[in-house]
């Protein structure tokens, strides 16, 4: 039996929806700048914890500071939406603010140095991650709950373009606030974080349905658990392992990937079978909300992997062509990205009020295909590419991004019941934060097998021709490339210290080592693996869009909205109008 176990008075009317929106997106865009701000602060951060990020055994600190984050979010989104549900939505969003500004303040003041720094940080990221996954998986519930039909989508777009925007604005805030002093990359949650804080707990009430219920244990249990391992396992594939480049050939990679497939199967098993199940898999017979969250994972995918990959081509090659010093490029590379979030800050909203209008199916599948087209556009271009290019393929990219998010995102929140609206928010965020996982692994995965083919030689012959000894140069160009791949994700310049251990610098002209070690002979030695790679990445994205753009179509047209009505016929189980 549904009802609102909240009886203090709630207003919800035009000035409350409003309030509620705004808070609501304060909190999403937050929870998503803190996932990528620290992605272009990396450099600073390992500079100022005094722990050398290529050093052998520390990618794993670099990993994690990058995947903790979301693998967090992808595993507790669905159980806090779903306690959202339970105990009211806006209890478990406003608990979220207050954990995630509190593990803002601890970050910020990380007592250790070295792998302990990096230990202290990647715990209290963890628990940030906690509070950001409360405010993920109830805001879009909330939303919904308080806007009415014709206006949802424009409430949610603007919700989904702020979760969009914090990504990419996070790229050059962090870049910013790491030029003057890594610790300022946390502080920035503090006072947003308490304001945000106070004003929710003042301000926002429930006013959505609540059912009386059983917390599902063995769900929540397996469900976790085979996520974590499952997603960990990913990141210990990318890694070296037993002289090969990648690890997916390791035992505890297979195993991994084998025990957290079968902890989700068993998952799946136990929701179908208990009467109160965490997540009601009948969701998935409404057209619009299982066709809605399969294009949004493909979308997640392909929109991580360009993040990173972006990254890699900007602060490791292009900027360092054109001029740039390498402790600059985080900086520059947030600056030049500015195209892409300009492209989803303007599409955004206006799909999403479209959408109210003309349905959502039209504009979220059109989406994928400019996003789609994007990539063969960045296939095209050289990799010492014209800006003004480049600029105006990741503007389509992002064009394309906010025409698919806004209307996507109102039509899967607008296909189920009232009561299932905190777990169907869960779900949907798991998707997206599970794409954005899995791309790290996937991309990386992908570009790490693009350089092996190439990099040795391109490495050895370079090194060669500056007169390192042909066995020194052919050893260095036998090493695992992932340490390259981070190397230019990071904007660092591996020469001097691949070449450290065999002492062969101390015994080159000095012409030769100011090449070596300058600003333009690693760029030039990578550009051509790295595109090769880039071809296998960006192809890959291609059939990612593409596939996201039939899931998109498949999602149905009941009515001028792209809702899909449906009505409960047995506890726990519904009936999708088709």
């Amino acid at each position: 039996m549904s009802e609102n176990l909240d009886t203090r008075p709630v207003s919800t009317g035009d000035r409350y929806k409003w309030v509620a929106l705004s808070n609501t997106t304060l909190g999403v865009f937050m929870s998503t700048l803190d996932g990528s701000i620290v992605i272009i602060s990396l450099p600073a951060i390992f500079r100022g914890i005094h722990l050398d990020p290529l050093a052998p055994g520390n990618i794993v600190y670099l990993l994690w500071m990058i995947m903790g984050y979301q693998l967090v979010q992808a595993v507790l989104v669905v159980t806090l939406g779903r306690l959202g549900d339970m105990y009211g939505r806006v209890r478990i969003y406003n608990a979220g603010f207050s954990v995630f500004s509190a593990a803002s303040i601890f970050l910020s003041f990380d007592p250790f140095q070295g792998g302990h720094g990096a230990i202290w940080l990647i715990g209290w990221r963890l628990i940030q991650a906690l509070g950001g996954a409360m405010l993920t998986a109830n805001s879009a519930a909330i939303i919904t709950d308080v806007f009415p039909a014709d206006q949802r989508g424009l409430a949610l777009g603007i919700n989904t373009m702020a979760a969009l925007a914090g990504q990419f604005v996070g790229l050059v805030a962090g870049g910013v606030l790491a030029a003057w002093d890594w610790r300022a990359v946390f502080w920035v949650n503090v006072p947003i974080g308490v304001i945000g804080t106070v004003w929710a707990y003042r301000s926002l009430r429930d006013s959505g349905e609540r059912r009386r219920s059983t917390i599902d244990w063995w769900g929540n249990i397996t469900f976790a658990a085979g996520l974590a391992i499952l997603l960990g396992s990913i990141t210990t594939g990318i890694q070296p392992h037993g002289g090969h480049s990648m690890g997916w050939q390791s035992p505890k990679v297979l195993v991994g990937l084998a025990l957290g497939a079968v902890l989700l199967a068993t998952f799946c098993l136990i929701e179908s079978r208990i009467a109160e199940p965490m997540f009601n898999l009948a969701l998935f017979r409404i057209r619009a909300f299982a066709a809605g969250n399969a294009a949004g994972l493909f979308t997640a995918v392909s929109r991580g992997g360009l993040q990173f990959m972006l990254i890699i081509w900007l602060q490791g090659i292009w900027l360092p062509l054109h001029g740039y010093d390498y402790a600059d490029t985080p900086l520059w590379a947030g600056i030049f990205l500015l195209p892409l979030t300009l492209g989803f800050l303007i599409s955004g909203p206006i799909a999403g009020y479209l959408s109210d209008r003309f349905g959502a199916r039209a504009f979220a599948s059109a989406g994928m295909v400019v996003f789609g087209a994007s990539f063969v556009g960045l296939m095209a271009l050289p990799i010492d590419f014209p800006y003004w290019a480049f600029a105006v393929l990741i503007a389509c990219n992002g064009v394309g991004s906010g025409m698919f998010g806004a209307p996507n995102g109102a039509a899967v929140m607008s296909s189920v019941p009232a009561q299932q609206r905190g777990a169907a928010s869960g779900m949907r965020s798991t998707f997206q934060n599970s794409g954005s996982s899995l791309s790290i692994g996937i991309f990386f995965s992908l570009m790490i097998a693009g350089l092996a083919g190439t990099l040795p030689d391109a490495l050895s012959s370079g090194l060669q021709q500056q007169g390192v000894p042909g066995n020194v140069a052919h050893q260095v160009g036998q090493l695992p490339p992932v340490s390259t791949l981070f190397a230019s994700f990071l904007g660092i310049n591996p020469i001097r210290q691949l070449l450290a251990p065999s002492g062969v610098l101390n015994g080159l002209p000095e012409a030769n080592v100011d090449v070596l070690t300058g600003r333009e002979f690693f760029p030039h030695l990578i550009s051509q693996p790295f595109h090769h790679g880039l071809i296998i990445v960006f192809s890959t994205a291609v059939v990612l869009s593409v596939l996201g753009a039939v899931a998109s179509l498949l999602r149905g047209t009941r009515d001028n909205r792209g809702h899909i009505l449906e009505t409960m016929t047995a506890p726990g189980a519904f009936q999708a109008e088709e």
